[in-house]
């Protein structure tokens, strides 16, 4: 093949990290920009539904896997390294050691560049974990040998950010805010669509791309005025902000965890941030000047629109918690052995399966469980008190489920639309739980609803809480049955 037939063919690009916020959000556009796309993820089933899967490479592997990394890497002209352990206990060693494993392969495989997304790096001396973990991960990466282009941004506005969802859970559901003293702390953010247009801009741009750039918007404002923004754009009064110096980053992220969705162990690396100053203070992109970044204004009022129109493409909540169980479910032919505890429930309904179907698709987020509201609610609650996700994430969706998203304190695992979803507990448990919801067509113009919940306990403070819950399961699983049945033949009546 000649080098005229090589400068035409286009660049393959991995991307890792596709099932996450920034990731899954990349991918599309890097097609748009005529890059061949391949994505290193640990389960491809994430996938199935995303509009944009068919036109890319899936590899199944492990981002800290070598040969797994290695696999992925070849043929590789760019690799995008987007992944992070942020939620995990002692994320700092875990990232270090993903970007060694990454660097190494990209090296090995001949990769022409690596394009990494971090944080802006503070001018003080106490960085935070987060930050420091950050600047160290572009640093193994940059010592690859591999030509690397290392991009910076602070807070990061657009629909689903957990940066967003904490202004927005703060400004809306607290008018009179006692706060810490980062409110007054300067920062400068940037509209999620300028991240992304400069990340396939350092995949297309020339040899100079290299280097350690700042990505932000043209603000620069106190988080405090960040939110007195907020409630412009949303149509609020003006806030009341009161901060106060007894806060620390520790019980700033139990505030954060109560009000908004973001649970305590994503919120405190992102507050322990937000006590430095995080203004883009060092050299631009080489190509910067292509196009003007959306104001905080703008980028607010963008967002704001996705929300309400319910066209959020990718969420915080997309990316799946380390601590989460990934084993198959445990009635599973490939299961083996240990105890188990299934509760089962099954009913005729006259309604057609797929007036069933959407009924059961629609679960959860705003549309609640279809039982005991309040059980729900506290349950949620005392996980989020236990530092667990409760039902705060909501649904990205009000309608429509996908392979991966997340479902209050559920993630969808698998899914047959028109039939059968699947979701695995992400709360906090003395083991793993999955809640199983199916519609069959049974006679003509009925169906029948099948729901089961499977718990696999951990050691004897499993089994206790199986036991100990038992009576409760009772009423909520039963009343989901009854008003899941009810809702169905009801949407057939009124429709």
């Amino acid at each position: 093949m000649s080098s005229a037939d090589d400068e035409v063919m286009p660049k393959r690009c991995l991307v890792t990290g596709a099932t996450g916020y920034i990731g899954g959000r990349l991918v599309p556009r890097l097609l748009r920009a005529g890059f061949d796309v391949r994505c290193l993820v640990r389960d491809p089933a994430k996938l199935r539904d995303v509009p944009w899967r068919d036109a890319v490479d899936v590899v199944r592997g492990d981002a800290a896997t070598p040969a797994d990394v290695a696999r992925a890497l070849h043929g590789t002209d760019i690799a995008f390294y987007l992944v992070h352990s942020l939620a995990a206990a002692g994320f700092e060693e875990a990232d270090r050691q993903a970007a060694q494993v990454f660097a190494d392969a990209a090296r090995d495989a001949g990769v022409g560049r690596i394009v990494y997304l971090g944080g802006l790096e503070p001018t003080d001396d106490h960085v935070s974990p987060h930050l420091r973990s950050r600047r160290e991960v572009g640093y193994v990466l940059a010592g690859s040998g591999v030509e690397t282009v290392v991009l910076r941004a602070a807070v990061i506005l657009g629909s689903g950010s957990a940066s967003f969802e904490m202004l927005r859970y703060l400004t809306e559901r607290l008018p009179v805010m006692v706060t810490p003293r980062w409110v007054r702390n300067h920062v400068q953010p940037i509209a999620v669509r300028d991240v992304l247009r400069h990340l396939v801009a350092a995949a297309s741009a020339g040899p100079d791309a290299a280097g350690w750039w700042d990505i932000g918007g043209p603000d620069v404002l106190t988080y405090g005025e960040l939110m007195q923004r907020y409630a412009q754009a949303a149509g609020l009064p003006r806030r009341v902000v009161v901060p106060v110096p007894v806060l620390t980053p520790r019980l700033s992220s139990y505030w954060v965890n109560l009000v908004t969705p973001v649970p305590g162990r994503l919120a405190r690396p992102l507050v322990e941030s937000l006590r430095h100053e995080m203004v883009a203070a060092g050299p631009r992109p080489p190509w910067d000047d292509r196009e003007a970044p959306l104001g905080v204004d703008e980028a607010l009022r963008l967002a704001l629109q996705r929300v309400r129109e319910a066209a959020v493409e990718t969420r915080w909540s997309s990316a799946t918690w380390s601590e989460a169980a990934s084993d198959p479910l445990p009635s599973d032919p490939t299961w083996t052995g240990g105890s188990t505890y299934v509760d089962e429930r099954a009913v005729h309904v006259d309604a057609p399966a797929d007036r069933l179907w959407h009924v059961i698709e629609s679960v959860g987020g705003e549309n609640g469980w279809y039982a005991y509201p309040l059980l729900w609610a506290l349950r949620g609650h005392l996980d989020r008190l236990l530092g667990g996700v409760g039902l705060a994430r909501g649904r990205r969706d009000p309608e429509r489920l996908g392979v991966g998203d997340s479902l209050d304190w559920w993630r969808v695992e698998d899914l047959d639309r028109g039939r059968l979803v699947r979701l695995r507990a992400e709360m906090r448990l003395p083991g793993r739980a999955w809640l199983e919801m199916r519609a069959d067509r049974d006679t003509a113009g009925s169906s029948r609803y099948t729901q089961r919940a499977v718990f696999h306990p951990r050691g004897l403070a499993g089994h206790a809480y199986w036991w100990a819950i038992a009576p409760f399961h009772r009423l909520v699983f039963g009343g989901m049955v009854r008003n899941i049945k009810f809702t169905a033949e009801k949407a057939l009546a009124t429709g």
